[in-house]
């Protein structure tokens, strides 16, 4: 990037301009480009009625398949699959199940996840087994070796931990290296648009999930989903939307599935975040925003803000998660320490927006920052 990306975000920035937003792995700053395009989607609405579904499964869907394939390097966009959020998703993997399924997971999955596992459960639906995320360059071996022990039906990991940025080292060698009888899935969405991914060595292998809401900088309602197509399942939690080519006839005794990853599609749903997520891959494009290009930029950030903290700051390097000089960071810093929430809240007065998980404090970095915007952090930390 050789020029500041802030004028194109203006229109966020003008809602509170005293604000110093340092989420970047939450909700983003969405840049202009969004105003137009969720307009689009009322528009059409308003003009096509009953027949804007014509245009968001010919037009607008279809873009955003190709969008999202080409940034994943996915053979074929029709694997993708499009929901308002990824517990969908999770439970349609999870209806696909035998009773008391055997599951292998990390013990740093997403609170939506984690919540779903842990009431299964306690219903006694399915047996689950959670492997330590730390140490994290163990972690990839430590789940292969569980997984080959516990003979899963179902293996799910994050590409990037929330709860501490760590990106799991040689993960599509660990997806390669676990046994062949399990489902896996990861859990992209702190990979997507902030760590370079090519999922073309394992499209035919894993199922990857993720959304438009936080590095996509598009929000709520564009969550995806890419289906193997070696995986030919049949959800037992399934919509209308999944046999959307077939509606006109009668289902018969075999519920029928549509191709590709359509099979895991839901219902009626607002496509709005279709309408801001295509907006938005295309701003990245005319702007040369790759995940190459925005990683160094979001990394040359990180870098100068370590660099800056002053030894009297309550932040230490040391608390740092992973440690400082680990390479396999997403877009985020995460310091641990019993402060965690005391520090949020206090910068939240001050209309600096970070946020804290457990005794985990999260710095996001994101295209919309610049150096500037560091110095005023820092400044804002000294004062905790």
């Amino acid at each position: 990037m050789t020029q500041s990306l802030k004028p194109h975000f203006s229109r966020f920035f003008a809602a509170e301009p005293g604000r110093l937003h340092f989420a970047a792995h939450s909700h983003h700053p969405w840049p202009d480009v969004t105003f137009a395009a969720h307009q689009q989607a009322w528009l059409d609405a308003a003009t096509l009625a009953d027949e804007k579904w014509d245009r968001v499964f010919g037009e607008v869907l279809p873009s955003a398949q190709r969008e999202v394939a080409a940034t994943l390097r996915l053979p074929d966009p029709q694997t993708l699959v499009f929901a308002p959020n990824t517990h969908e998703f999770v439970n349609r993997i999870f209806s696909c199940l035998p009773d008391r399924a055997r599951i292998v997971t990390s013990d740093s999955e997403f609170h939506s996840f984690e919540r779903q596992l842990r009431r299964l459960e306690e219903a006694g639906r399915v047996e689950a087994t959670r492997v330590p995320a730390e140490p994290f360059a163990t972690f990839g071996d430590r789940l292969v070796d569980a997984a080959r022990a516990k003979k899963p039906d179902l293996v799910f990991f994050s590409q990037v931990f929330f709860n501490s940025g760590a990106v799991v080292q040689q993960w599509t060698d660990v997806v390669r290296a676990l046994p062949p009888e399990p489902l896996v899935v990861v859990d992209g969405y702190h990979g997507f648009l902030a760590v370079p991914t090519d999922l073309s060595a394992i499209a035919e292998r894993a199922f990857y999930l993720a959304g438009g809401y936080k590095y996509a900088m598009a929000g709520e309602g564009a969550c995806f989903l890419h289906v193997p197509p070696s995986a030919p399942m049949r959800p037992v939690n399934t919509g209308w939307f999944a046999a959307f080519g077939a509606l006109e006839g009668a289902m018969g005794d075999r519920i029928p599935y549509g191709p590709g990853g359509t099979r895991f599609a839901g219902a009626t749903f607002d496509a709005s975040g279709l309408y801001r997520l295509n907006a938005v891959m295309r701003w990245r494009r005319e702007q040369g925003l790759t995940p190459e290009t925005t990683r160094a930029y979001t990394q040359g950030l990180q870098r100068k803000f370590l660099d800056a903290l002053p030894s009297s700051s309550p932040l230490k390097v040391e608390q740092l998660l992973p440690a400082a000089g680990d390479e396999h960071r997403g877009q985020f810093l995460t310091f641990r320490s019993p402060d965690a929430r005391r520090w949020t809240e206090r910068l939240r007065k001050e209309r600096v927006i970070t946020d804290a998980r457990e005794d985990r404090f999260r710095i996001g970095f994101g295209v919309y920052q610049d150096e500037t915007d560091v110095a005023k952090l820092l400044e804002q930390i000294a004062r905790l």
